[in-house]
C-alpha cells in the first residue's frame, strides 16, 4: 500500500462547514459509573479539557440527583491547609479549538441516582442555551478483547442524516442502559444530530486508568472533529500499561492461555481490508499533526 500526501481521500466529518465568523458548537459528555470502564471516558474528556483549557460555565446542583450514601461525597485539604467537601456535581465547561471554528462544551459528572429525565432535561437546557449544534457521548464498556490488540471503538447514531453522512450504523443494543443511553435519546428528541462512542475496555484489566482505550476514543473523536490531537504522551502510557499488563498475564498460565484465545479471535475476526484501513487513518492522522507542527 502506498500513500501519496497530495492525494488524500476526505474523510467524513461531524460538523459540515460553517459560514464565515461563524462557529460550530458540539457538546462532548462522559459520565463517570456504569457508563465509564476503566474511567476511559471520562479520563478522555479531562484530557481534552485540559488540552483545550476549557474553562467551568456551570455546575448542576447534586442535591435533586444523587443518593449520598451510594455516591458519598468526600473531604479534601485545601491548598490553605483547612478541609472543605467535595459534592458529586456535574460540570459544565467551554474551550475553543485553536486554529478551528469549533467551540466544544464539557459535561462531565456522575451518574446520578435520582430523575433521570429531568437530569437529562437540564443538560438540554443547558445546551439550547449554548447553542449546541452536536453531541457527542463518550461512554466504555467491559468485553472479552485482548489488551495486546487495537481497542475497538463502537461509534453509532441513530439520527439518519448524520448515519448516512458518516457511513454508520444504528445501535442494535437492546437491555439496560445508563444515563449516556437516556441522554442520547432525549437529545435526539430534541432535534440535535447524536453520536456515540463506546470503547470496549478488556474486563480481565477494568481497574482504572485505562490509557490505550482513552487513546482509542481521542482517536475516534479526533477523527470525527477532524482535529489534530497532542497525545504523545499519552500513548507512551498506553505504550507502558500494555507492557505491564503482558508481564502480569506472563505470571499466571490461565491467564496467558485466555489472552491468546482473545488474540486468536481477534485476529481471525480482523479482515485484511480493515487493517489497511485504520494504518491509512493513522498515516493522515500523523499527516495532520506534521502539518500543524509546521511553521
Amino acid at each position: 500500500m502506498s500513500f501519496n500526501e497530495g492525494e488524500q481521500t476526505p474523510q467524513p466529518r461531524l460538523i459540515e462547514p460553517v459560514e464565515p465568523n461563524r462557529r460550530a458548537t458540539v457538546m462532548l459528555a462522559a459520565f463517570e459509573g456504569w457508563n465509564d470502564a476503566g474511567e476511559a471516558a471520562s479520563d478522555a474528556l479531562k484530557y481534552l479539557h485540559r488540552l483545550w483549557d476549557a474553562k467551568k460555565l456551570a455546575t448542576i446542583d447534586p442535591d435533586e440527583y444523587y443518593d449520598f450514601q451510594f455516591t458519598r461525597p468526600t473531604v479534601r485539604r485545601t491548598a490553605d491547609g483547612g478541609r472543605r467537601i467535595k459534592w458529586p456535581a456535574t460540570k459544565i465547561a467551554k474551550a475553543s479549538i485553536p486554529g478551528t471554528s469549533i467551540d466544544v462544551i464539557f459535561v462531565h459528572g456522575i451518574e446520578p441516582s435520582y430523575k433521570w429525565r429531568t437530569y437529562t432535561a437540564e443538560l438540554l437546557a443547558h445546551a439550547a442555551a449554548l447553542n449546541v449544534n452536536y453531541v457527542v457521548l463518550v461512554g466504555a464498556l467491559l468485553a472479552d478483547v485482548p489488551h495486546s490488540r487495537p481497542i475497538p471503538v463502537t461509534t453509532t447514531s441513530d439520527d439518519d442524516e448524520l448515519r448516512e453522512r458518516l457511513n454508520l450504523e444504528a445501535s442494535q443494543y437492546e437491555g439496560p442502559i445508563g444515563i449516556v443511553g437516556v441522554l442520547g435519546e432525549l437529545a435526539l428528541l430534541a432535534g440535535l444530530p447524536t453520536v456515540s462512542l463506546w470503547a470496549a475496555v478488556p474486563h480481565y484489566v477494568a481497574q482504572a486508568p485505562s490509557p490505550k482505550a482513552q487513546l482509542a476514543l481521542l482517536h475516534q473523536i479526533e477523527d470525527l472533529l477532524q482535529v489534530p490531537l497532542d497525545v504523545d504522551d499519552l500513548a507512551e502510557d498506553a505504550q507502558a500499561w500494555e507492557r505491564g499488563v503482558d508481564e502480569l498475564a506472563t505470571e499466571d498460565a490461565e491467564i496467558a492461555a485466555y489472552v491468546h484465545q482473545l488474540e486468536e479471535a481477534k485476529d481471525t475476526a480482523d479482515l485484511p481490508e480493515a487493517s489497511g484501513e485504520s494504518i491509512a487513518k493513522e498515516f493522515e492522522r500523523y499527516l495532520k499533526r506534521r502539518g500543524r507542527d509546521l511553521p
